[in-house]
């Protein structure tokens, strides 16, 4: 019967380690080894996997296998479902149903020619279907042995089965925010685009502005052309820069401004139409990108006649500057370092620029063709304008989406929590049962005797504190996560004798203390009464203590808590402290914030030391102040009345 109990606790401490795994573990194969670790400590675990169907591919992957003869398979890569008469895994995927094979099973399916395909034969095989809170199956759980003297018992099925239903909860919620956290960098990465096109717009849309204004700011001719060459500046390498004007009465093409590094000023002020390089972006009425040899088999073939200018460049663009039918010249940038070449998104840009400069030149001459050149630039930055307040919209939905998701996230470990006491008590409920059912047998029978029933009576209330403990532990998972914001009227008020109320809280925490090398002294007068919140003290203490035993000591360490109390005046300091590791400062000053905790996933809810600050402050109208640093443990002095003024 001891055997069967320290079982049952196993049992527990398992399913509480799978439920805190699943929230700290990032990565399913890392929660899987824990899994497995854990599950070997209650029963024989030498061979086990997990299998997991993928509903977008039709494949199943193997993120974790541990198997004594046959090798692992890679779990990156997925493999075609076989199906439920070829492989015992494939048929607890399709049926979503337990099997347990033993070998003399698997011999006489070979018999009947069914036999298994793959795998070597097991002499005991149990496998457990993964599932949602829909039914529909993620995959598939397995343990087996190929030693006869390691057979699985029902109740190791049964617990297999339990033990299973958990990870399938586990699984499906690192599932889901695997895919939200991959959803989340797809939008971060399309933001970050976004972002990088809204500054190009922006730029671009600054330079349109200067642009369009230029034919206001500008008093002279050689001011706005040198405003325009650092305008263009700002989106390309334009150190070498020229402008031609082409005039249409007389077909000549002037260069008004001429940049170089090599030529002090143009080879000619004025040509005809027809020669250069000017007139060749003319003809063709688009922007022309060139290179070192390209531009030298232009001029070789003749198609360009009479290049002006030097010709040993490193790169070349121009684009002309046109509005509708008319062309107002041409702008020239190139380059002598072949370090410094341009391409196709540079000859955009002079492209557009060229063309907007045609506006500004077309508003210079005349006042509608200005009028036209403002509605274009009022067009270009409503639709900037659009894309921003998208971009806003898009950032906000993100915002809202991750706060969701942390909503999420704890909503799902209080579940876990809450989840693991309850199927503790479950299967408590089904041994009471069991054990009922024996002994009304041995009593029909006339086989009970009074040891027997003596010890029925054990079973019974060894499993009804069982079955207390955690539907008590339950309970207060649920109080705890509602007492965030703690009502502060929701105990009752009565005297009460404080020693004697404290060594109640200390037994109730036994099962905590249990097994733990930490002892607990208490330094308070036998006679110290209070008329107070009961409940609001026995939450402090226990909260104390229990933040202690998670946080202050490492697991098998010994260590003292002390909790020192007595009176001043009508005031009562209650001094607790323990001889932990501590915390450091940064940790300290978020002690008392709601959901903070550094044990997320491994026994820290986060709500612990909040509820205690609540209730020092909020019912019983006192003060608490802490003290810690790394190596030093944890100090906490409360200070409150003994009688409540608001009492």
């Amino acid at each position: 019967m001891e055997s069967r109990l320290s079982r049952l606790e196993a049992v527990q401490t398992v399913l509480l380690e799978i439920g805190q795994r699943s929230s700290t573990c990032s990565d399913i194969s890392e929660f899987l080894q824990a899994v497995h670790a854990a599950l070997g400590r209650i029963m024989y675990a030498a061979n086990f996997y997990v299998a997991l169907s993928d509903r977008d591919d039709g494949l199943v992957r193997f993120p974790y296998f541990v198997d004594e003869f046959d090798a692992a398979p890679d779990p990156d890569e997925g493999v075609r479902l076989a199906s439920a008469a070829q492989s015992p895994t494939a048929w607890v995927i399709v049926n979503r149903k337990q099997l347990v094979m033993t070998a003399d099973d698997d011999a006489m399916r070979a018999i009947d020619g069914g036999a298994w395909g793959g795998g070597t034969a097991a002499e005991h095989w149990i496998g457990c279907p993964l599932l949602d809170q829909q039914h529909q199956v993620l995959g598939a759980i397995v343990i087996q042995s190929y030693d006869a003297q390691h057979r699985f018992s029902l109740e190791d099925q049964a617990l297999f089965a339990l033990i299973a239903t958990h990870v399938s909860s586990a699984l499906q919620g690192m599932q889901s925010m695997d895919r939200l956290e991959k959803a989340v960098q797809e939008r971060t990465a399309l933001l970050a685009h976004e972002v990088a096109e809204r500054r190009r717009a922006e730029n671009l849309q600054h330079a349109l502005y200067e642009i369009a204004n230029l034919s206001a700011q500008a008093s002279d001719a050689t001011t706005l052309y040198t405003r325009l060459h650092a305008i263009i500046s700002e989106l390309v390498t334009a150190k070498n820069f020229l402008i031609a004007l082409y005039h249409p009465d007389n077909k000549d093409i002037t260069i008004p401004y001429f940049v170089d590094e090599k030529d002090a000023q143009a080879p000619v002020k004025r040509f005809h139409y027809g020669i250069g390089m000017s007139s060749y972006v003319l003809a063709r009425r688009q922007a022309c990108l060139l290179d070192a040899d390209s531009y030298a088999a232009l001029v070789a073939s003749g198609e360009m006649e009479e290049p002006l200018g030097n010709t040993s460049i490193a790169s070349w663009m121009g684009a002309p500057m046109l509005l509708g039918e008319r062309k107002y010249g041409v702008i020239i940038v190139q380059s002598y370092d072949s370090s410094v070449v341009y391409g196709q998104a540079e000859l955009d840009v002079l492209a557009f620029m060229a063309s907007h400069v045609a506006v500004a030149m077309a508003r210079i001459q005349a006042d509608s063709a200005m009028r036209r050149a403002k509605e274009a630039l009022e067009e270009q930055n409503a639709a900037l304008n659009s894309a921003l307040n998208a971009l806003q919209e898009a950032q906000s939905e993100l915002v809202r989406q991750e706060k969701l998701a942390s909503l999420g996230r704890l909503v799902a470990g209080v579940a876990h929590e809450i989840n693991t006491p309850l199927g503790i008590c479950v299967t408590a409920t089904s041994h009471l049962v069991q054990e009922l059912k024996l002994t009304r047998e041995d009593l029909d029978g006339g086989q009970l005797d009074e040891d027997g029933l003596r010890q029925f009576f054990d079973i019974i209330d060894q499993t009804l504190r069982i079955m207390t403990t955690n539907t008590q532990r339950a309970a207060a998972l649920v109080r705890s996560f509602k007492q965030v914001a703690v009502d502060q009227s929701s105990d009752e008020l009565r005297s009460f004798n404080l020693r004697k109320y404290l060594d109640e809280i200390l037994l109730s925490l036994q099962p905590k203390l249990k097994g733990k090398p930490i002892k607990v002294d208490i330094e308070c007068a036998p006679d110290v009464q209070l008329r107070s919140y009961p409940g609001a003290v026995s939450q402090i203490v226990t909260n104390m203590v229990v933040n202690s035993l998670v946080h202050g000591f490492a697991e098998g360490e010994p260590g003292r808590i002390k909790i020192g109390v007595r009176t001043a005046g009508e005031m009562l300091e209650l001094d607790y402290s323990d001889d932990g590791m501590g915390m450091d400062s940064a940790t300290l000053g978020q002690l008392f914030d709601p959901f903070f905790t550094t044990k997320r996933g491994s026994g820290g809810s986060g709500l612990g030391a909040h509820i205690l600050y609540n209730l020092v402050t909020g019912p019983l109208g006192g003060t608490v102040k802490v003290v810690s640093a790394p190596g030093m443990g944890l100090h906490y002095k409360i200070r409150f009345p003994l009688e409540p003024k608001s009492a």
